[in-house]
Formats: C-alpha cells, structure tokens, sequence
C-alpha cells in the first residue's frame, strides 16, 4: 500500500478523484474502528466516515500540515462521530458551567481495575456512562487526546474536561466495582 504524501493531498485538494480514492483506501478502516467505537452500530459507523471523508475532501483547503492527516481526518470522524449521537438524542445535556469546579488528582492516581475485570466488562461500563462523561473518558483514554484537545473537540472548557473526566472516572470504577463484587446483574 503506498504511504499518502503531500503529494497526494494536493492532488485531492484539486479534486482528483484517484488520489482520493487513495487516501480514501488508506484510511477507511482505521476511522471506520474509530467511529465505531463512538456509534457502536457498523452501518452507523459507515454512514460516520462516509460523511467525515466527505467533509475532510470539501474542507482540504483548511488542512495546514501541522498535525499529521491522519490525525487531523480523526478529528474529523470523532467529531462527526460525537455530531451523530447528539442528533439521535436530539438534545443534550448542557452543563452549567458555573457549577463545576476543578477535582485536580494525585499524581499517583491511577486507572487500575482488578485483574479479573475483562475488556469487554469496561467497554460495557463506559458505554453506560452518561455521554457527557462517556465522551471525555473514551477522549481521553482511548483516543489519547489531552485535556486542551478535548476542551476543542467537544466545545467545552479544559476546567469541564478534567471535571468530567475526573467524574468519569469515579462513575465508571463504582460501576466496575460493582461488576467485581456481584451487585450487578
């Protein structure tokens, strides 16, 4: 598989559609796994990049190089991603930032679940998590974004970041001690 250059997205950038259709090869599968970890259905996670490669295509002129393309289209598919299931909600929760405060944490504070929770027992916990904590969580820990990036991602405020994140996390160790100590069905 040949490497997409800048080469290739200035010939994407004059609409040719084989270097699209390349750079379209190249990405597809990794964005489709990064929308489906978001929208969990594939013909949702489909339907996911299918949009966001044709924002990235309409939007190329944006693309400045700073970043890798491949960051910069996951930015994309996250965000078209996150656009989706609030328009399935059809509403979200707005936060009243006025009321969230700052939980700094121990540095030493760790991400430890016990050895006998499984994968499939944490994905199952996030995903039960309110989606304003969902998505900082799956941000953060899963997508590897910082606190600043998410702040961009999601249009809220680095403090609403670490708050939520910080809530997340509690949420989601109470729903996996839970599983451990057989409180849950």
């Amino acid at each position: 598989m040949k490497v997409v250059t800048l080469d290739n997205i200035e010939l994407c950038k004059q609409n040719n559609r084989k270097a699209q259709l390349q750079v379209y090869n190249q990405y597809c599968d990794a964005m489709y796994h990064v929308a489906l970890r978001f929208v969990h259905h594939t013909a949702e996670a489909e339907d996911v990049v299918q949009d966001a490669f044709i924002k990235a295509f309409s939007k190329l002129h944006q693309f400045k190089g700073d970043v890798t393309f491949g960051a910069w289209l996951k930015r994309i598919v996250i965000n078209k991603s996150i656009d989706y299931l609030k328009s399935k909600k059809q509403r979200l929760v707005e936060l009243d930032e006025v009321h969230l405060k700052v939980i700094d944490t121990d540095t030493s504070d760790k991400w430890l679940v016990e050895d006998t929770t499984t994968l499939d027992q944490i994905k199952q916990a996030i995903n039960s998590l309110p989606d304003k904590y969902r998505y900082v969580v799956m941000l953060f820990l899963i997508e590897g974004y910082d606190h600043q990036e998410i702040a961009e991602i999601l249009n809220i405020t680095e403090v609403a970041s670490r708050t939520q994140l910080s809530r997340g996390k509690v949420k989601l160790q109470d729903l996996l001690k839970h599983n451990h100590y057989g409180e849950r069905y």
